[in-house]
């Protein structure tokens, strides 16, 4: 299932013995533009530090009552490892997060997840994970940092950056929203962050490799609009992309 990034914020954090808070922020990374933390804002609690919370910690999204579901308890959030709230997050804090929560690492193969593009949640399966080889190093963003900014075509600028669509069984960011009204009056629209051609953190721009034209005439997006596959099927046509799934059916199928 496919949601909206902002629709995600201000969900209430439901751990094993009660709320903690709720969601107030994302870190994603500029490679996969996968989802690797949700950042909790827990009022009184914890004030002093930034509670990250791995995808690995969600049980369940349950969208009728705004809520994601954790499979940890508030002590095991309480005495995990602490990430000062003006620090980013380096690579050595990742490294003894994931080895205190005991998860495989997401940076130690070469598919989104590791060895999977999928997220794994069987703890047998993480056993054959092999976490000793590092394949790169991640450069985690904040998507409320990311938000507006400047949205460059091959031939021009064409909006900026209004929302991301996450996909919930992975994480992954399938689709950056598009606000394109300076050029066409109340219209969004998708495009993939895999046709991304660069994006520069510094002018706080994206680059796409794709036309203004072939943007501006994308099927528009509403917040009404339901993104199933026939709808997903209709935007890369009109783009001439291919899309994601037939790689993660080829993959669930080996997998069988």
């Amino acid at each position: 299932m496919l949601i909206n990034a902002k629709t995600l914020a201000g969900y209430k954090l439901d751990s094993l013995d009660g709320v903690i808070g709720q969601v107030k922020d994302f870190y994603f990374d500029d490679r996969y533009w996968t989802v690797r933390y949700l950042v909790a804002d827990t009022g009184t609690w914890l004030t002093e530090r930034q509670v990250l919370l791995s995808p690995y910690a969600v049980k369940a999204v349950i969208t009728e009552m705004r809520l994601l579901v954790l499979n940890l308890t508030k002590k095991q959030i309480e005495q995990s490892p602490s990430l000062e709230c003006d620090k980013p997050v380096s690579q050595q804090f990742e490294d003894i997060y994931y080895g205190y929560y005991g998860w495989p690492t997401y940076w130690g193969g070469t598919a989104m997840w590791g060895d999977s593009p999928l997220l794994i949640q069987d703890h047998q399966e993480w056993k054959k994970v092999n976490r000793q080889e590092k394949k790169w190093d991640p450069n985690l963003r904040s998507m409320h940092d990311a938000s507006s900014h400047h949205i460059h075509a091959l031939d021009g600028e064409i909006g900026h950056v209004e929302d991301f669509i996450i996909d919930q069984e992975s994480w992954a960011i399938r689709y950056i929203i598009i606000d394109t009204t300076n050029w066409l009056p109340g219209k969004k629209v998708l495009v993939s962050p895999q046709w991304i051609e660069r994006v520069s953190w510094m002018e706080s721009a994206v680059f796409i490799n794709l036309s203004r034209e072939a943007i501006q005439g994308a099927p528009e997006y509403t917040e009404e609009s339901r993104i199933n596959r026939d709808y997903e099927i209709n935007l890369h046509h009109h783009y001439d992309r291919p899309g994601y799934w037939p790689a993660l059916s080829a993959h669930q199928k080996d997998s069988v």
